[in-house]
């Protein structure tokens, strides 16, 4: 199987339970719930998303099997580090193209793996760390994890905290949207400490100006 990548890059995690730690980020290129044409946002089933994930032209983005895009992925990776090698497996929508080979590719190079998933498809792999962040009103099937980040409020297709504070997840975030007229930090903070499940997340990354 050839994987559709977007981009790869290194950074550091800007949201989440993994704030700030080092990771190599390999974007899929696709998801399910937008093609990526702003022509079609507004009859799409998530319209907020501000990722560009068409296509294969970004930094490192290609066409690679699973152990070609594992090696390109480790090369990233600090070669004096002692510390096991961290990726994230994003886009788009990555439970598409994830799977077993690619798995045990990453695995073979010691990876840690953590995927980001909108929770509407079924996983063909189980990776190390997995992040639901519904989009929209679509119904998860994804619904155990290790971590739920919602995007707050959603426009037209909002999803209320208290609909998902019920899924079995060790961390439960609430993320201010991005792009719009009002600045929801506010709204997000509020809710958090009105019901404590629910913990701040913020795009670090965008306040850094880092990838």
């Amino acid at each position: 199987m050839a994987y559709n990548i977007k981009e790869i890059f290194y950074s550091l995690q800007g949201e989440g339970a993994h704030t700030g730690r080092p990771a190599i980020f390999c974007r899929f290129s696709g998801c399910n719930l937008w093609n990526g044409l702003e022509s079609s946002r507004n009859t799409a089933d998530c319209r907020f998303c501000d990722t560009d994930f068409i296509g294969t032209d970004g930094k490192l983005g290609g066409k690679y099997s699973a152990t070609e895009l594992a090696a390109q992925m480790h090369a990233l990776w600090p070669q004096e580090s002692t510390q096991k090698p961290f990726c994230v497996l994003t886009g788009g929508e990555p439970a598409m193209q994830f799977d077993e080979t690619l798995k045990t590719a990453l695995h073979a190079l010691n990876f840690e793996i953590a995927i980001e998933t909108n929770g509407t498809l079924a996983l063909k792999a189980q990776p190390d760390w997995i992040c639901v962040s519904p989009k929209g009103q679509k119904q998860l099937v994804i619904t155990t994890g290790d971590e739920l980040k919602l995007i707050y409020p959603q426009p037209m297709h909002e999803v209320p905290p208290e609909n998902l504070a019920h899924l079995n997840f060790k961390h439960f975030y609430l993320q201010p949207i991005d792009g719009l007229a009002k600045d929801y930090r506010a709204d997000c903070v509020a809710y958090c400490l009105a019901n404590p499940q629910w913990k701040l997340s913020l795009q670090t990354h965008k306040l850094l100006g880092i990838e």
